[in-house]
């Protein structure tokens, strides 16, 4: 890793201009736990970090706090502060649950809920810096002919990386917004966030240069909201998901309303699952009725050559945190 110097701006404003008198040559960070890990890669070479934790007179950017019966969780909070909200309850558990299953004790104490959004991808393609895949402009994704075992079975092409993100499941269940900072402050829903690859093959966010993300938001929970996140590694310690699940119903005189699903590492991007929402909305919970909805919200997959166990294992899943969610026990 090439030497760098660490820039302590005063406030967001002289961080993003710092940014992009450079851009090229300048990053930002929080956390820092994937930009150091691409710079090791020998992915990135920045002369300079830009140090976003030292900056002051944003608030937003640190708060994780109740409001209005929704939430403020600001770009700077940790993985660990999330996962030690209790007050976020049944109806946001989603967000806990994730933020609990990331990666090891001290790496969620380090890593950033804006960080964990914007990270890029695993793929080992992409992280091998003699490679010259699609992502890092390349003719093409070499995991189509290559080892394919945990790349993308919906949304894929032409590349076929998995979103990284464990955070980023839960918040689009949750129906989350995101505020960005840049020469105006915009705030778009999150799903508006993430770029596919059939939008553009070498980008996953749709931040400007210089825009920095500033808190996610979360809407006032409906009556009798809940939610729930679960994930399958293939070891437990440090890992990522083969695969992960977030829902978010309202069980109203026994029947669902308002339900999201959302499957994680099985896209490009967080894959919001119409179908199985369209299964499940306005029924009562069932053993039956939540295999349909598996069913359904795996019904567009199109396994590579290594990677067909993601359409089972995504379907166990789901129907695994439905019962979960809705309280139906699950068969013996």
């Amino acid at each position: 890793m090439k030497p760098f110097t660490l820039i302590r701006p005063a406030d967001l404003a002289a961080a993003r201009a710092r940014v992009l008198e450079s851009p090229s040559d300048r990053a930002l960070r929080a956390g820092g736990i994937d930009l150091i890990d691409r710079m090791k890669e020998g992915l990135e070479a920045p002369a300079e970090l830009v140090e976003l934790r030292s900056i002051e007179g944003e608030p937003a950017m640190r708060a994780l706090t109740a409001e209005g019966g929704g939430w403020q969780i600001g770009a700077l909070v940790t993985l660990a502060e999330v996962a030690a909200a209790e007050g976020l309850g049944e109806a946001f558990a989603a967000l806990r649950e994730a933020a609990s299953s990331a990666a090891t004790p001290a790496i969620r104490n380090a890593a950033t809920v804006g960080g964990n959004l914007l990270q890029r991808p695993r793929c080992w393609y992409f992280r091998h810096a003699d490679l010259a895949c699609l992502k890092k402009g390349g003719k093409t994704c070499l995991a189509i002919t290559g080892e394919n075992k945990f790349h993308a079975i919906l949304g894929g092409g032409p590349s076929f990386i998995v979103h990284p993100s464990t955070l980023a499941c839960a918040l689009v269940a949750l129906d989350a917004q995101v505020e960005i900072r840049g020469e105006a402050a915009r705030t778009i829903g999150i799903a508006e966030l993430f770029v596919s690859p059939k939008q553009d093959p070498q980008r996953e966010h749709s931040l400007a240069p210089g825009e920095v993300l500033v808190r996610a938001t979360l809407p006032a929970a409906g009556a009798g909201q809940r939610s729930g996140y679960a994930a399958v590694k293939e070891k437990q310690s440090h890992d990522w998901p083969l695969a992960e699940v977030a829902v978010r119903l309202s069980l109203e005189a026994g029947t669902m309303k308002d339900v999201r699903v959302v499957l994680g590492h099985v896209a490009p991007i967080p894959w919001r699952s119409r179908e199985a929402e369209a299964a499940l909305e306005g029924k009562p919970p069932g053993e039956a009725l939540f295999a349909e909805a598996a069913r359904a919200a795996l019904w567009e997959a199109r396994p590579l050559r290594d990677n067909a166990y993601k359409v089972p294992l995504a379907q166990g899943l789901l129907r695994e945190v439905l019962h979960r969610v809705a309280g139906v026990p699950l068969p013996e």
